[in-house]
This record gives structure tokens, C-alpha cells and sequence, in this order.
């Protein structure tokens, strides 16, 4: 919604910002239940949420962002402005945009005095002196917070810390005494169709109860590397950013984050991060400001049906490892690209997001045993895990940047070669082609320049501009010699290619079981 730019993060946009909610029912039974006719659906009465709501509300509040740079261009569509006076998010508020709408006037056009940047969130008191949990994209770039509690009172908060990586801040106000709150649950006992309870600021209306149940658990909403949300059918709106999720004895379970929505508005689908997953990091961020995480060093990928058949894995579970940082813990433990991992310190990787929670949360220093699987058999590592860097793109960059030629073979003719029935055209890794595909100094291989509309690969994730750079875990240096490669792939039904793409390694793969054509 036009005002509240904070708090607007839809799922187009890998991620979101609101709240979710949560009901309980009973079954009537004995002489009432009776006295029903036997041919009737059994009688349920709803209770009442009173009692919990008005355990819990008291510690819920309302959170205002003055962000930085509170001037803004009016000719600039990503920061809009606020009507003066008109507090953002409110109902007058949007009256106000939704009249100029209808006139064809866009509302962030009109030129307003003293434009300034603000966003709405909610929050809950977890101690009772002061200090309150709020998702980081509400409080990210803030330049002044306020608190606003039940009673009306409005407090200047300080940010005690803030993890981008789980969405997750902690903030504190000073009062002269103690606050009310509330106390975490246990998640992981959580089951779907469990009936939660939530509590928010929709708007700006100010503290709202909704009720729902648990729909799904394990979400994985590509907003992180560590998604692991509870989804709920609450009505979540805006506003609600960092809300509570109530168990039915008045715990909290979650934090509202996300919603799924192809209008802004709510559609049943929002997304709330589970109180085992935020309760660590907000210990950490009260303790020491940040949170502290194990690092391997490994980029990884999902294993696909066609990607265990070219590695013969005989199941389909596992994080496939596409590239290792260099001196990184796993580049030490003898890791290899195409290697996947299996489990981590006992714990079986069934899906590729397993891994980075399952080391995120392992001690820094501490020693992990791995199982891996390598050209068709399991492999015991041992590896230290180290401190993860404060930014991992420069970490991931330093892979790229050691020896290679800057150019392809000389004797390699330059014409493009055609891969037989596979419908590619390959062509050397010269300088000026190096060039253009980004692809590093060290990464040798030959350039995808075409792939027929025919091919059995077309359906892959496989660009022209791709650097291939080894077939079936085979190196690879000319476009003849990857020609010959594929044709023998093609005749073994099964295809496993290790590719560069603008610097970024990954595994494609394609096999005949899997190719509908």
C-alpha cells in the first residue's frame, strides 16, 4: 500500500510483511449432544478466545518507523510520500489514495511538503524490562522508532540488533516500570490444523485479534536461506509485520513475516517464522548485539529426479555441492564439486535447506562428521566449523579469482560444434567470449552459443552463454572433445553437465527416464 514502503514485501518480490492468526473449537457431548437428531453432523460450539486475548494483548504493540532520508523527490516512484497530517496506513489515509485513484491521479504524484519515509509494524514484549521482538524489514532502515503500548503510551526505542538473514530484530524502550509479556512456545510440537491466535496492527488500526489455524509447516518462500515457516490462513494485512502467533495457551509460536498475495491484500496464505527458529537469534541479539553462525563454505542445489540418476544416488534427498569457497572449512576437509551431502553431524539432509540451518546453528569451532556421496559410494569427511563471514558474496567471489588461462585452446577449431541429437552448439572459450559470458580466469570449458527448439536439454536450465565444464564429472577443454563426451552420454541415456554461468557454478542434468520427448 502507497505510504507504508517498509512494510510492502509480497512474495513477487521474495518476501512480505504482515501477520496471521488462529480459533479453537469444542465438541459438545452427553444429554445436549443427545437430544440431537442422530442424523445430524455433530454439534461444535465455538468458545470463546476472551480469556487468552486478554492474557497476551497487553504485550503486543505498535511500532512507527521514521526511516532515513525523510526527504524524498516527489518524482520518485519507489519512496512514497505521505499525506501531512494524515497518519500513513490509516483508513483516512487510504481514502485519501484511493480518491485520487479514481480521479487517475496517482496520490504519490501530488506534491506534498515535508514528504517523509515512514512504516507501521507491530511487535511483542518478551521481557519486562522493555525489550520487544519486531521483524528487521520494519526497523532495517530506521532513523527513529517509536513504540506505541496498549495504554496508548508512545516510547522512543533503541535497536538492539538486527539479522537480515531470518528477518528478525530485537528493540528496547526504558520505562519506570516493569511491562507485561508474553513467553515463547515450542514450535516444533505445533501440528497442522492447530488453531493459533494472532495480534497485530492491520493498517494502523492499532491492536487487532484474528484467529486461524496452522496449514502447512516447513515453508520454503525463497527469502532466505533459512525459510522454514509455519503457513497460516490467517487474514494478515499490512501493518501486521512482526506480530505474535499464539498457541491456544498463550505462547508465542511465530512471527509474522510474509503473506502471498496477487493484490497486497490478504488471501489466506501468510507465513509466520517459528518460534525454534527465531528464539535462538533473538537470545543472540540481546546477548551480543548479532548473531554468530557455523559456516562449510559449499554453494549447494536441490538433487532433481534426472540429477541422482547422473550420479547414481540412489535416492533423490541430499544437497548437491556446485562449488566450494576457497580456504573455506570444506575446501580444507576435502570436499569436491558434484559431491552430495548426505548428512551432517547424524542428521539426514532430506532437502537442500536443511544443510544451512543444520550449520547455522552448529558450534563455531566445533568438529561435524559429513557423509557424502561421490562417484557412487558414501564418503566420511570431518570438517571444523568456522564463523560465517559477515559477507558471503565476497566470500563466494574469492573462488573465482585464482590462475586459469584468460583464453581457449588454439588448436580448437573456431567454428561452433554441433552435439549430435542433443541439439547444442558449442564453441571455445576464447578471450573475447570469455568476455562476454563473465565466466572467471580459472574456469576452462566450451560456450553454449545455441540450443535447438528440439533438443532434449531445451527444457533444462541451460542458457546460451553457459560455459560447460565438464560432462559426467569428466573435464572438459574443446568443443570437439565435448562433442565426443555427449554423443557417449547420450548413448548411455543420461547426461550430467557442470556448468559457469556469468560466474556461478551448477549442475544440469538430463536422462531419458525423465525427457518426455
Amino acid at each position: 500500500m502507497p505510504g507504508l514502503p517498509s512494510t510492502r514485501r509480497h512474495l513477487t518480490k521474495l518476501g512480505s510483511a504482515i501477520f496471521a492468526l488462529g480459533l479453537g473449537f469444542a465438541v459438545v457431548s452427553g444429554p445436549a449432544a443427545q437430544a440431537q437428531d442422530s442424523s445430524a453432523a455433530p454439534l461444535v460450539q465455538l468458545p470463546s478466545l476472551a480469556p487468552v486475548i486478554k492474557r497476551v494483548v497487553p504485550a503486543v504493540v505498535n511500532i512507527t518507523v521514521q526511516e532515513k532520508g525523510d526527504a524524498v523527490s516527489d518524482d520518485d516512484d519507489s519512496s512514497p510520500g505521505q499525506f501531512r497530517g494524515v497518519p500513513p496506513g490509516s483508513p483516512f489515509d487510504q481514502l485519501l489514495r484511493r480518491f485520487f485513484e479514481q480521479q487517475g491521479i496517482n496520490p504519490d504524484r501530488i506534491p506534498h511538503e515535508h514528504v517523509q519515509r515512514t512504516a507501521l509494524g507491530s511487535g511483542f514484549i518478551i521481557d519486562p524490562s522493555g525489550y520487544i521482538v519486531t521483524n528487521n524489514h520494519v526497523v532495517g532502515d530506521a532513523e527513529k522508532v517509536t513504540v506505541i503500548l496498549q495504554d496508548d503510551s508512545r516510547h522512543t526505542a533503541k535497536i538492539i540488533g538486527k539479522d537480515n538473514k531470518t528477518d528478525l530484530a530485537l528493540i528496547k524502550i526504558e520505562t519506570d516500570h516493569p511491562l507485561p509479556y508474553v513467553s515463547w512456545g515450542d514450535s516444533s510440537a505445533s501440528q497442522i490444523g492447530d488453531w493459533v491466535v494472532a495480534v497485530g496492527n492491520p493498517f494502523g488500526l492499532g491492536g487487532t485479534v484474528s484467529a486461524g489455524i496452522i496449514s502447512a509447516r516447513g515453508r520454503d518462500i525463497h527469502s532466505g536461506p533459512y525459510d522454514d515457516y509455519l503457513q497460516i490462513d490467517a487474514p494478515i494485512n499490512r501493518g501486521n509485520s512482526g506480530g505474535p502467533t499464539f498457541n491456544l495457551q498463550g505462547q508465542v509460536i511465530g512471527i509474522n513475516t510474509a503473506i502471498y498475495s496477487p493484490n497486497g491484500g490478504s488471501v489466506g496464505i501468510g507465513f509466520a517464522i517459528p518460534s525454534s527458529l527465531a528464539r535462538p537469534v533473538i537470545e543472540e541479539l540481546k546477548n551480543k548485539g548479532k548473531v554468530s553462525r557455523g559456516w562449510l563454505g559449499v554453494q549447494i542445489q536441490e538433487v532433481t529426479p534426472a540429477l541422482a540418476k547422473s550420479l547414481d544416488l540412489p535416492h533423490e534427498g541430499g544437497a548437491l555441492v556446485a562449488d566450494i569457497n576457497k580456504g573455506s572449512p570444506a575446501a580444507k576437509a576435502g570436499f569436491e564439486q558434484g559431491d552430495v551431502i548426505e548428512s551432517f553431524n547424524g542428521h539426514d539432509i532430506q532437502k537442500v535447506r536443511d544443510l544451512p540451518i543444520l550449520v547455522a546453528d552448529t558450534p563455531i569451532g566445533s568438529t561435524a562428521k559429513v557423509t557424502v556421496w561421490r562417484h557412487g559410494r558414501q564418503i566420511a569427511l570431518s570438517t571444523v566449523v568456522a564463523e560465517q563471514p559477515e559477507n558471503l558474496g565476497i566470500a563466494s567471489r574469492d573462488t573465482g579469482n585464482g590462475g586459469g588461462s584468460g583464453s581457449g585452446s588454439n588448436s580448437e577449431p573456431a567454428t561452433p560444434q554441433r552435439a549430435g541429437a542433443l541439439g547444442l552448439k558449442l564453441a571455445p572459450l576464447t578471450a573475447e567470449l570469455r568476455k562476454q559470458v563473465r565466466a572467471p580466469a580459472n574456469v576452462k570449458g566450451v560456450v553454449v552459443t545455441d540450443i535447438d527448439d528440439s533438443s532434449p536439454l531445451a527444457d533444462l536450465d541451460l542458457e546460451v552463454g553457459d560455459v560447460i565444464v565438464a560432462i559426467n564429472q569428466e573435464p572438459v577443454a574443446t568443443p570437439r572433445e565435448a562433442v565426443a563426451k555427449l554423443k557417449a552420454a547420450q548413448a548411455n541415456k543420461s547426461v550430467l553437465l557442470q556448468i559457469n554461468r556469468r560466474g556461478v557454478n551448477a549442475f544440469v542434468a538430463w536422462s531419458a527416464a525423465t525427457d518426455n520427448g
